[in-house]
């Protein structure tokens, strides 16, 4: 499976306005993979195989939600994944204060492929193969031999993966077992980003739209967390607009998960 076609796939904002139900989820499971998660079982979802339910139309929708949706989760920890490997191993480039927190991050991440490559397993999915990332992201960076760069792009993922996972929970919320993977997941991903926030002299959330001496390049990061409003109440009416805007961080869609993502894959 092309990451591209995931992402493209994921871009169609109606592919976010479609809603699966957890019956609807269970089906799929049950009927599109049963043999293959009978085989390799992660997080009790052998139990969900014993569900009961009739398959339909819309069983294969939310089956391919849910793959679709961890397909892409296990692209962006792939690039983190080699991404901080990359960095330890080039001599020189970290400090050694900040070694020990970039090792337990890269252990971090390294847990993550693991787990959802077993999940997509589990689904009679094949977890897709990790792409080829180019990190200089066409010659424009060089993370690899300037600390401060590495620092930059290390935010960068951070924060465009705490919005990420954040824009597939409808995807996944049909299945109560991956959604809570997913969550925790979510959590040490926005405790990485703070890590690293601070690491580079920034607040550990992020004020409207202003990543902290982000470049240019990483705007689209960034895009639409100055957003005040929030079901209907405007979150700046206490303390002010960046206050109103760090209170609540925003979903990463399809297409910016494309725009982004797609910089650093050949």
């Amino acid at each position: 499976m092309n990451i591209l076609q995931i992402l493209d796939k994921l871009s169609d904002d109606k592919f976010y306005s479609q809603k699966a139900s957890r019956f609807d989820a269970l089906n799929g499971i049950t009927n599109f993979s049963k043999k293959a998660a009978l085989a390799a079982i992660p997080l009790g979802l052998g139990s969900l195989l014993t569900t009961k339910a009739n398959a339909n139309n819309s069983t294969t929708f939310a089956k391919s939600n849910l793959s679709n949706a961890l397909q892409l989760a296990l692209t962006l920890e792939y690039l983190e994944d080699e991404y901080y490997r990359i960095g330890l191993d080039a001599a020189g480039l970290i400090p050694n204060n900040d070694r020990s927190v970039f090792m337990q991050i890269s252990k971090h991440e390294t847990a993550h492929v693991a787990f959802l490559k077993s999940a997509l397993t589990s689904l009679g999915e094949i977890p897709i193969a990790k792409p080829t990332f180019d990190f200089t992201a066409g010659g424009n960076f060089n993370p690899f031999t300037d600390y401060n760069q590495f620092l930059i792009l290390a935010q960068a993922f951070e924060d465009t993966g705490v919005r990420a996972y954040k824009g597939q929970a409808g995807n996944v919320m049909g299945n109560q077992q991956i959604l809570q993977a997913a969550l925790q997941i979510h959590a040490v991903e926005a405790r990485h980003a703070s890590q690293v926030r601070r690491m580079r002299g920034n607040k550990g959330w992020i004020e409207l739209d202003n990543g902290g001496n982000m470049p240019a390049a990483t705007n689209a990061v960034y895009a639409n967390e100055d957003n005040i409003n929030q079901a209907g109440f405007n979150t700046s009416m206490l303390f002010g607009n960046e206050a109103g805007s760090a209170a609540f961080d925003e979903v990463l869609s399809g297409s910016d998960a494309t725009t982004i993502a797609s910089l650093f894959i050949v």
